[in-house]
């Protein structure tokens, strides 16, 4: 997104959340996850259901999404989604453009994100960092509001797709009205 006319954008924008077994990427799995280009409808989508890699998991991180262990044992196999999810990225960023990823927490859902794409596919996208729709706030409110709930419109679900997008609505009202400049 490009705020002047003749402005070619640098990157395009996707936001993504994620739902796991646990608190950390490495020694808990990514159960889910969901992804949102950045424009101004928000009509690019991605999400899916992923096995868990590890034997490690924690009940009370699984409560909140409403699965069982055994139900996130029949997702499909990381190394079929996250291949899927980079041909889905590459398909939706712009010509002349680099993936650029956002989160409301990026050491989290990005960590778990770079991991799987690592992991599975041998490379990220997105390179080898993220931006904090949360730490992006926080300036712009010069330190007055550390929520920007408030600018969400779909609610936050704990369903990463509804996450995402809530995310990226935030996002988009950071633009809008108080001037943020995505690239």
């Amino acid at each position: 997104m490009s705020d002047q006319i003749g402005t070619p954008p640098k990157h395009t924008h996707f936001v993504a959340d994620v739902e796991t077994g646990g608190p950390t990427s490495g020694l808990y799995s990514m159960i889910s996850f969901g992804a949102v280009v950045v424009t101004s409808r928000l009509g690019s989508t991605y999400y899916s259901q992923v096995r868990p890699v590890s034997d490690l998991w924690m009940p009370d991180y699984l409560a909140v999404n409403g699965y069982t262990r055994e139900e996130t044992l029949t997702f499909p196999l990381p190394e079929i989604v996250m291949p899927q999810f980079v041909e889905w990225v590459e398909r939706e960023t712009l010509p002349y453009t680099t993936p650029k990823l956002w989160s409301d927490n990026p050491g989290f859902d990005w960590g778990f994100v770079n991991h799987c794409l690592w992991g599975f596919t041998g490379r990220n996208p997105f390179g080898h960092s993220s931006r904090s729709i949360s730490d992006v706030f926080f300036g712009l409110t010069r330190g007055t509001s550390r929520s920007f709930d408030h600018l969400r419109q779909t609610p936050h679900s704990h369903h990463p797709l509804d996450d995402a997008r809530g995310n990226a609505e935030a996002l988009l009202a950071m633009v809008h009205k108080y001037g943020l400049h995505l690239d």
